[in-house]
C-alpha cells in the first residue's frame, strides 16, 4: 500500500497566482506521482486547454462588472475544493518583484484552510520584509522550501 494514501493526508488543494497556474499543473503530476489526490483551479484546467497561461487574458473576464460574477464563481469553486481537502499546497515563486509571492486570492484561501484546521503547505519561504508576512506565519505554515517530499502527514 502507498506510504501517503495510508496516512492523514490524501486530497491537496492546490492554491497560488494565476500567474504560476502553468507551473501548478506540474506541481499537481508531482504530487499525484506521490499518492495524492489533488484538486487545482478550474482557471488552470482552462489555460492548459487553450494553450494559453497569459493570466492577463483571463483578466478580460472581469472588464465590467457583470462579469465580475465569473470571479464570484470561481473563488467559490475553489473554496469549497479547500473544504474537501485534509491540506492545501500554496504554490509562492516569483511575482512583482517578490520571491515566494502571495496574493490576495490565495490568501483567502490559506485563511479559509487555517479556520477549518487543514494543514497549509507553502512551497516556498515568503520574505519577512512582503506586507502579509506576519498574516502568513501567524497561520503556522509548514514551509516546504521547494521540497514536496516533505509533505507530511
Amino acid at each position: 500500500m502507498n506510504k501517503k494514501k495510508a496516512g492523514k493526508i490524501q486530497k491537496i488543494t492546490i492554491c497560488s497566482s494565476a500567474a504560476f497556474f502553468k507551473e501548478v499543473l506540474e506541481f499537481e503530476k508531482k504530487l499525484i506521482d506521490l499518492g495524492f489526490n489533488v484538486l487545482v483551479p478550474c482557471t488552470a484546467r482552462q489555460m492548459k486547454k487553450e494553450g494559453n497561461f497569459n493570466e492577463s487574458d483571463y483578466k478580460l473576464w472581469f472588464k465590467d462588472n457583470s462579469l465580475y460574477k465569473r470571479k464570484t464563481f470561481l473563488m467559490r469553486d475553489h473554496f469549497k475544493k479547500v473544504v474537501t481537502s485534509d491540506a492545501i499546497l500554496v504554490v509562492n515563486l516569483r511575482k512583482h518583484e517578490v520571491d515566494g509571492y502571495i496574493g490576495g486570492n490565495t490568501l483567502m484561501e490559506m485563511a479559509l484552510a487555517f479556520y477549518l484546521k487543514k494543514l497549509i503547505f507553502i512551497l516556498n519561504q515568503t520574505p519577512s520584509d512582503f506586507f502579509l508576512y506576519e498574516e502568513i506565519v501567524g497561520m503556522n505554515p509548514v514551509i516546504l522550501n521547494g521540497d514536496l517530499n516533505l509533505i507530511s502527514f
